[in-house]
């Protein structure tokens, strides 16, 4: 049986949708996912490729039906389906001809008990932000020329 998060402890949830232009997606990118799952950093629980040809046809693979299956096996055992296929279409709808992505949905179980924590104390998360790469470097890179 698949993997199932425990609905009292589980952490935030993140979807990430990411971009291969001229469709060169090939699972390099496996590794890194299977090293922060095995890691316990993060839990891999959806995990889906979208693809649009060059004449505009949009479509969608689940990865135990990808090309690429074999790199990801293992990863995401706790298939939750929080995308259902509307949703994977629409995305794979939105990409520019001759594209393909990766979408990845994962439980942060590296917050999960801090989530449980504000839970438990009452508390309630009312703004999650994520600071674009480009912002972080630049103030690297600030803090550098100083």
């Amino acid at each position: 049986m698949a993997d199932i998060p425990n609905p009292d402890s589980v952490g935030p949830v993140d979807v990430a949708v990411v971009l291969f232009e001229g469709n060169r997606f090939n699972g390099e990118v496996a590794p890194a996912l299977a090293e922060l799952q095995q890691s316990g950093t993060v839990r891999i629980i959806d995990l889906a490729f979208l693809t649009r040809d060059a004449d505009g046809n949009a479509g969608f693979i689940e990865v135990e039906d990808a090309e690429v299956a074999d790199a990801f096996a293992g990863i995401s055992e706790s298939q939750l389906d929080l995308l259902n296929d509307e949703d994977l279409m629409s995305m794979a709808e939105g990409l520019d001809p001759n594209s393909s992505a990766m979408v990845v949905v994962w439980e942060n179980t590296w917050a999960s008990r801090l989530a449980a924590a504000v839970r438990g104390s009452g508390g309630e998360v009312i703004s999650y932000l994520r600071i674009p790469r480009e912002t972080v470097v630049a103030a690297i890179e600030a803090l550098e020329e100083e």
